[in-house]
């Protein structure tokens, strides 16, 4: 299974709040910077993030992105879910869109749908919490002042 860039940058824009002091606001600037990454992008996945409920965004001077919620309470399997556009591992998945001749028999859907579950089942017992458990160490590599 593998995850979409847009995926890893909402869990990377998350890591990133959750380091901070939960009073310290961010900016789209400041994250881009910390990761390189495209602000274009990083601005659609900010959003959806608002959208979802796990950050705040305010607009205008003083304003900037905060967790809307404890990093503990932020699963990665929730992320996943509202991030990645589908989990079709194969056309079968698709039931609107398969034309595999081998559906009517094959037993590969449900060994690869069980392997999904346990998949999103293993992120489901995670949070953003568990993944920073050296808050100090990520600062630093972030370059976040302390």
């Amino acid at each position: 299974m593998r995850l979409t860039n847009y995926t890893d940058y909402a869990l990377r824009v998350l890591i990133y709040l959750a380091v901070k002091d939960t009073d310290e606001k961010s900016t789209i600037t400041e994250i881009t910077e910390a990761y390189n990454v495209s602000r274009n992008h990083l601005m659609k996945v900010i959003h959806q993030l608002g959208k979802i409920g796990v950050i705040e965004t305010t607009r205008g001077r003083g304003g900037g992105i905060v967790l809307a919620k404890p990093p503990e309470e932020i699963t990665i399997g929730s992320i996943v879910r509202e991030t990645e556009e589908d989990f079709y591992m194969v056309e079968c998945f698709n039931s609107g869109a398969n034309h595999c001749v081998l559906s009517p028999v094959c037993g590969l859907r449900s060994v690869l749908g069980e392997a999904l579950a346990a998949y999103l089942a293993v992120l489901d017992n995670y949070t953003i919490a568990d993944v920073i458990d050296q808050p100090l160490m990520f600062r630093g590599l972030l370059q976040i002042d302390p």
